[in-house]
């Protein structure tokens, strides 16, 4: 199987324009022959796919995007070519099969990322729009906003027009309100209760019409949208654990208590949002004699103060994102904590379990430690060696704080 893999890199022509346009730099040599069309392109020289220069194209070109903020698809781009180099690697290391079942967890953990991801662009849809690095994430978050919304016209459409249950119940729902009357059988109903009685029935009937049924369909959709999350984390996690693998089942239960501190977070902010525009710009527009520069600053720090809060927050879930397509994981005081006590420790013998979590090791998490640890090595690969100075510089301390405190007692 190595050998077909690699017949197949042979068969791919790759170039200095090939590996530039996976980037999507355009190459300077098709630049010229753009501007020269009379030019004999034959004399040209074709650069190898790895030489210095196609590096220092590459990074040129990827500057210039950064400079302008990525888009959506930039970091779709991004995530399908560290898949494919991350499977060309394991593929070398193993074999096929292997890597594709390796690369397949890595994408499937990261998904679970990519969607929180999008949630928070339709969440931060405003507040992306004024940051210039991420004015592009605003845009595609509009222009996503509205496809879905053409996509669930159309699937409602579908089910309309071809599902015979849905034609029913269109018809029901469309048929029952009219000119604001209902005209369904229990309204029909109540319509011809003597006119002695509708002072007692009328009352029931709108509270029935007006809050307890919307109120119930409303608690009840919530509850479904909440509950099917739950319900299918559940069933992945917790029922289907033999079959889901540890790296998916941790990223899922870390995003899940992470949702859990998320709500006050957003909150927060949006929060600040609302103080800046319902306080602090009316008092300029409506007092003028008050010190305008005191209220203008606050107003700009507030609203740095919220780019550097958004900021963070998605280059957070990037963050786990890449972790998880790379099979590695991360820590956080208290939500790694929690995350592991449900999924339990890494199996370290198997190799689909990820990387490493020296975390998890007694030893490398309080050894030497008079406060909680917060690093644990790249990758989680463990501080050991790191942290030997640390912890002579600690017992130093230690001892000074003794013979400091024996001077006390005397």
């Amino acid at each position: 199987m190595l050998y077909i893999f690699k017949i197949l890199l042979l068969l791919i022509n790759i170039d200095q324009e090939t590996v530039l346009n996976w980037f999507g730099i355009q190459d300077p040599i098709n630049q010229v022959n753009e501007l020269n069309y009379d030019l004999d392109t034959s004399a040209i020289n074709v650069s190898p796919a790895l030489s210095l220069e196609t590096i220092s194209l590459i990074i040129h070109g990827l500057w210039e995007k950064v400079q302008d903020g990525l888009s959506l698809a930039d970091i779709e781009n991004l995530i399908f070519f560290i898949a494919f180099f991350r499977f060309a690697i394991l593929a070398v290391r193993y074999n096929l099969k292997t890597s594709f079942y390796i690369t397949c967890i890595g994408l499937a953990a990261s998904y679970l990322w990519y969607r929180h991801f999008l949630d928070l662009l339709f969440l931060y849809q405003n507040a992306l729009l004024r940051i210039p690095i991420t004015h592009k994430l605003g845009i595609d978050a509009i222009e996503l906003k509205s496809m879905y919304t053409g996509m669930k016209s159309k699937a409602n459409y579908n089910l309309r027009a071809s599902n015979p249950i849905g034609i029913i119940f269109h018809a029901f729902g469309k048929g029952i309100f009219e000119d604001g009357y209902y005209i369904d059988p229990i309204s029909m109903l109540f319509a011809n209760i003597p006119e002695k009685l509708k002072s007692i029935t009328d009352p029931v009937y709108y509270l029935f019409y007006r809050k307890i049924i919307p109120t119930f369909i409303r608690v009840a959709g919530q509850f479904y949208r909440e509950f099917g999350m739950v319900a299918a984390y559940t069933l992945m996690t917790r029922m289907g654990k033999k079959y889901c693998p540890y790296l998916i089942r941790w990223h899922w239960t870390f995003l899940l208590m992470m949702t859990f501190l998320e709500q006050f977070y957003s909150y927060f902010i949006f929060r600040v949002n609302y103080y800046v525009s319902a306080v602090l710009v009316p008092q300029i527009e409506k007092y003028p004699f008050l010190q305008k520069n005191a209220l203008a600053t606050e107003i700009e720090t507030l609203k740095l103060l919220v780019v550097g809060l958004v900021l963070y927050h998605m280059f957070f879930v990037l963050f786990g994102l890449f972790h998880a397509l790379c099979g590695q994981y991360f820590y956080v005081p208290l939500l790694t904590e929690n995350t592991e006590l449900h999924v339990g420790p890494r199996l370290k013998e198997s190799i689909y379990s990820g990387g490493y979590t020296s975390w998890q090791d007694i030893d490398e998490k309080i050894k030497y430690r008079t406060i909680p640890k917060l690093w644990y090595g790249w990758f989680g690969r463990g501080t050991k060696n790191d942290w030997n100075g640390i912890a002579k510089f600690q017992k130093f301390i230690k001892k000074l704080l003794k013979k400091f405190i024996k001077l006390f007692k005397r």
